[in-house]
């Protein structure tokens, strides 16, 4: 099924993140938005976990077929299909149907004025893990689908069903009815580094199985907006329209990602900067859903964003990571745990953390009840933290927006908080702070993200709840910058505003 790009500028020109989906596949939905699952269940599925060998450069002299040629076979092409219903309540088809009419024109309006139901169609690519049917595919090459076809490269067609998705990882399980199939051996994509040999394994455009060659180009990306939790793959190898759910393997052989997307210009195509999503994370997601039907994920209850420069200044650290906590949601296991706005985590047992993105996905891999421990800095004071994780609540996330900070004040204006304009905002009747009535565009502060509406909570770490308390804390702070804590549409965030 085909899903909407996200266009990323860029200094040069812009660009298109668009998955690599089937021929005429539809536009999808937004991962974020989907928070169910498909699930018929099954029993845990014994995997291959193949360890990588030594690699012998002079072994390739002559081509990568010996790497390919084992593998190919666990490669397969899913199609499927579903059925868009077509709106039936039109204006004019009671005029159209009046018998007095039809006398004169018969039905031949009727049946214009009927509409149908379409038949959509996309192709993908999807990998076997086990000998008896259960193969890894992208949720987008199947979402919504009401018929899905596996064929094999022996030339043999399944029906196949869907075992599970997870629409915040564009990860799916499918199941089809046969015994001793050919499949991939698992790698480690916990390993991979830039340079690494990659090939990509897929159908794309339906033209049957096709193999091209690259390298690993980064690891961890993400911020793309393509999924709801991205680790992602770069790779230059060529990922095409039908490529999504295919393999892309290493120099040994075994699977490390499962290829998800590319980065295009406008006119479409592959410009040499693809994505797959890690091997471990696919695996991580399939477990879960073979294991409870769904995938279960663990819940710290807290609201991060990034440590900017600026921020780390404010907040008188050296570090320059991190996820400063901006909120902490009442009763969840942060809280209870201690953590504050406010306290910056730099560790998470005994890892470093370098961004909100790290925190989230280990976090969000772990089960509920593993107890973990966080160093935090709280004040300038480093501290450590035991927390038992909770479940994630499928309607929760850990993260919140991360926004630019940097800027003055000049060209912002406040009021106080009634509970009237609390309301409009979707904040309680009791919230306390300042509006943000209005931010002069040429200003510094709008440049940095600060906006109308926004509700201003506490300027360098003290509390406002009122235009008194706002300007006794301004003329306390240094006029060239201000630390400040904004409440957006419910979830808080830290902004530093600083004069250039």
């Amino acid at each position: 099924m085909q899903k909407e790009g996200m266009h990323i500028r860029r200094s040069v020109a812009a660009v298109v993140v668009v998955a690599a989906l089937a021929v005429g596949g539809i536009v999808g939905t937004w991962a974020f938005g989907r928070s169910g699952l498909t699930v018929l269940g099954a029993a845990k599925v014994p995997l291959v976990v193949a360890a990588d060998r030594p690699i012998n450069v002079g072994t390739y002299v002559n081509g990568f077929a010996a790497v390919v040629k084992p593998v190919l076979p666990a490669v397969v092409n899913i199609s499927s299909s579903k059925i868009i219903k077509a709106q039936r309540n039109l204006p004019d088809s009671q005029f159209f149907n009046d018998p007095f009419f039809q006398q004169f024109f018969g039905n031949q309006f009727g049946q214009m004025q009927r509409p149908r139901d379409q038949r959509e169609k996309s192709l993908g690519s999807g990998v076997i893990l086990s000998a008896d049917g259960y193969i890894l595919t992208n949720n987008h090459v199947v979402d919504g689908a009401s018929d899905i076809r596996v064929s094999l490269n022996d030339k043999r067609e399944f029906q196949a069903k869907v075992i599970g998705t997870d629409p915040k990882t564009d990860v799916a399980v499918l199941k089809i009815s046969a015994s001793g199939l050919p499949t991939m051996p698992l790698g480690d994509s916990s390993r991979i580094q830039v340079g690494d040999l990659a090939l990509a394994i897929g159908d794309p455009f339906g033209l049957g199985e096709t193999v091209t060659m690259g390298i690993v180009s980064a690891t961890g990306r993400s911020g793309l907006g393509i999924e709801g939790y991205e680790d992602f793959i770069q790779t230059d190898a060529s990922i095409n329209p039908g490529n999504s759910g295919g393999a892309l393997i290493n120099a040994s052989g075994n699977i490390i990602g499962i290829n998800t997307a590319i980065l295009a210009g406008e006119g479409g195509g592959n410009r040499g900067i693809g994505f797959a999503i890690p091997i471990n994370l696919a695996r991580n997601v399939m477990e879960q859903i073979l294991q409870h039907g769904r995938v279960v994920r663990g819940y710290l209850g807290v609201h991060v964003q990034n440590v900017t420069p600026e921020l780390a200044k404010a907040f008188g650290i050296q570090e320059n990571h991190g996820a400063l906590v901006a909120d902490v949601a009442p009763g969840t296991p942060g809280a209870r745990a201690g953590i504050e706005k406010g306290d910056i985590i730099l560790a998470l047992d005994g890892q470093p953390v370098e961004d909100i993105n790290q925190l989230t996905l280990r976090i969000m891999q772990m089960s509920p009840g593993t107890l973990v421990h966080l160093k935090i800095v709280r004040n300038g004071q480093p501290r450590d933290v035991a927390v038992t994780l909770g479940e994630l609540p499928e309607k929760n996330e850990t993260v919140a927006s991360n926004p630019s900070g940097g800027g003055a004040l000049d060209g912002v204006q406040v009021e106080d908080l009634t509970p009237d304009i609390a309301r409009q905002l979707g904040l309680p009747a009791l919230a306390k702070g300042v509006v943000v009535t209005d931010v002069d565009p040429a200003s510094v502060a709008a440049d940095r993200g600060l906006q109308r509406g926004d509700v201003i909570q506490e300027v360098n770490r003290q509390p406002v709840s009122n235009m008194r308390q706002y300007e006794q804390a301004m003329s306390r702070a240094n006029k060239q910058q201000a630390l400040l804590l904004v409440n957006r549409g419910g979830a808080t965030v830290y902004l530093v505003i600083e004069a250039h």
